[in-house]
């Protein structure tokens, strides 16, 4: 069998995602044997080499750069999958939707209490170097389509290698009822 080709990104988020992945523990000897890795943090790669047969994407999109990232996979990867609540809903760098963005910036770069005694001349960066901040953050399905969604903050280790061996081998993606209903 010919390995699959998997690639990992983490957009506006905590990077918990990427840690539960890694908490797959000795299976990661298992997963190395029926995949390779393109474009992610675990080889470090920072632009795809290749086609990819999964992608796995954690946070959500709260910048251009987070949007164009996002783009970028899903025209390389054939199924796209959002990892954890930021990608699926936003998660907690969406608190700030209900918060006009100007309000936001200068909270953070004006009267935040660890920057109003240092910025002396009330500025808000704005070079054209640092991504754009979007007027609010986006789940990853408003930006691109998305085939397949694992719940969690982050998702369980269990969770994510059940699903990347069901859709390494082909088999369905099967989400016990516990992932998705919480009574």
């Amino acid at each position: 069998m010919q390995k699959k080709v998997i690639a990992t990104a983490s957009l506006a988020g905590c990077f918990g995602c990427h840690m539960s992945f890694l908490d797959i523990d000795e299976r990661l000897f298992d997963l190395i044997e029926l995949v390779d890795f393109d474009r992610s943090p675990i080889d470090d790669l920072k632009a795809f080499t290749r086609e990819c047969d999964i992608g796995l994407i954690e946070g959500g999109c709260c910048n251009d750069e987070n949007v164009h990232t996002l783009i970028d996979f899903r025209k390389h990867c054939k199924v796209l999958v959002s990892v954890g609540e930021c990608a699926i809903m936003g998660g907690l760098p969406a608190m700030r939707n209900g918060i006009p963005l100007k309000e936001c910036l200068e909270e953070a770069y004006l009267r935040g209490p660890t920057v109003r005694d240092v910025n002396h001349r009330q500025i808000i960066p704005n070079d054209p170097d640092i991504p754009k901040i979007l007027d609010r953050v986006y789940p990853c399905h408003e930006v691109v389509k998305i085939d397949y969604f694992l719940p969690g903050c982050p998702p369980r280790a269990d969770l994510i290698w059940n699903a990347l061996v069901a859709l390494v081998t082909g088999k369905p993606l099967d989400l016990p009822y516990e992932t998705v209903k919480y009574d």
